[in-house]
């Protein structure tokens, strides 16, 4: 699946799996296009229309400032006047005016115009139009984005466009090879982390990063799912190969993202639900097309996924068919359901 970023992309052309391709897929030199994402949707959500680049400026810089207080690397280049402007407007060293006045003149360079940029090429659809043909530069809020907030799953974005965020923050943070960078899952937390100099590093909600890959559905049933938790659909972290046979796995780690999914509650633990069971084949055959996705995806979860299962797909679809052997010998029993919707990936 060596073109995985194009199948993401337009096997199912919806406005969330465009939105979702920028967020997943797009290049990732700095971390800008998180920023405007998170600024697009509270536009939108708002009723904005048109924005000047000075009213952009407000949520786009106070995104940057957040996540600088706790992740000083938001650039792979060595200097921002733009972030070193934030950087002194979080230390108390310069006025909000000047923040915000520094945001219109440097901040928006590139990303404007690179946002729907993916896979070296723009997306069939926007979300926003770029007008500087005036002294005040603005952009125009497209019928796609409030669209895109009337979605189903529109609640799940910000967590989605946050959770990436962490996760590229986190790989440049440690300063070392994304070879080398190995995200965990903690059952208990239900989050993502790694291990840095033996300390244990919070990264992330897993549902949060897993969600876009699955679109907003349940990984079983395709029934919709949220993030939100204490609702209806709230969904659950699943192990696809029960966690109980870890004992019995000891050369696997069965809480390694490749094994993770978000399942909806009757398919997780409802009175047909999954519990330990082995799923069919078919989902076997989807749990590889979700890893390929995740591999497309690149930092840090592709090298995580490829360490745990193999560095070629071949090696992959060894190791799963390898894993789905053991387990059924074990536990003896298939599982399956119906499905309720639609399948999105």
């Amino acid at each position: 699946m060596a073109d995985g970023i194009e199948l993401f992309k337009e096997q199912y052309p919806s406005r969330e799996s465009y939105w979702r391709s920028i967020i997943l897929f797009g290049r990732n030199v700095a971390t800008y296009k998180f920023a405007l994402a998170e600024s697009l949707l509270t536009l939108a959500e708002q009723g904005k229309t048109e924005v000047t680049l000075a009213e952009l400026a407000v949520p786009y810089a106070e995104n940057l400032c957040r996540h600088l207080e706790t992740a000083p690397k938001q650039v792979t280049s060595s200097k921002s006047e733009f972030l070193a402007t934030c950087k002194a407007f979080n230390d108390g060293q310069v006025s909000r005016e000047k923040l915000l006045d520094t945001t219109v003149a440097k901040g928006f360079n590139n990303v404007i115009d690179a946002f729907h940029v993916v896979n070296n090429q723009n997306i069939p659809i926007q979300f926003y139009k770029k007008d500087y043909s005036r002294a005040a530069k603005k952009i125009h809020l497209t019928d796609e984005i409030f669209r895109l907030q009337e979605s189903l799953n529109a609640e799940n974005l910000p967590a989605e466009a946050e959770a990436r965020w962490h996760l590229v923050e986190k790989a440049w943070e440690l300063g070392i090879s994304k070879d080398m960078m190995y995200v965990r899952y903690d059952d208990s937390g239900r989050r993502l982390y790694v291990i840095e100099e033996n300390r244990r590093r919070n990264v992330t909600s897993a549902r949060n990063a897993l969600n876009g890959y699955q679109k907003g559905k349940c990984f079983y049933c395709f029934d919709g799912i949220t993030v939100v938790q204490g609702l209806e659909n709230s969904c659950d972290v699943d192990h696809f190969f029960p966690h109980m046979l870890q004992p019995h796995f000891p050369d696997v780690n069965l809480d390694g993202v490749w094994n993770l999914v978000l399942a909806c509650p009757p398919c997780n633990r409802g009175p047909q639900g999954k519990f330990a069971g082995v799923p069919e084949i078919k989902y076997l055959e989807r749990l590889h097309r979700r890893n390929e996705f995740l591999i497309s995806s690149h930092h840090p979860l592709r090298e995580t996924i490829m360490r745990q299962t193999g560095r070629t797909e071949q090696d992959r679809i060894a190791f799963l068919r390898m894993m789905d052997r053991r387990a059924i010998d074990l536990l003896v029993h298939r599982w399956d359901t119906a499905q309720r919707a639609a399948a999105t990936f």
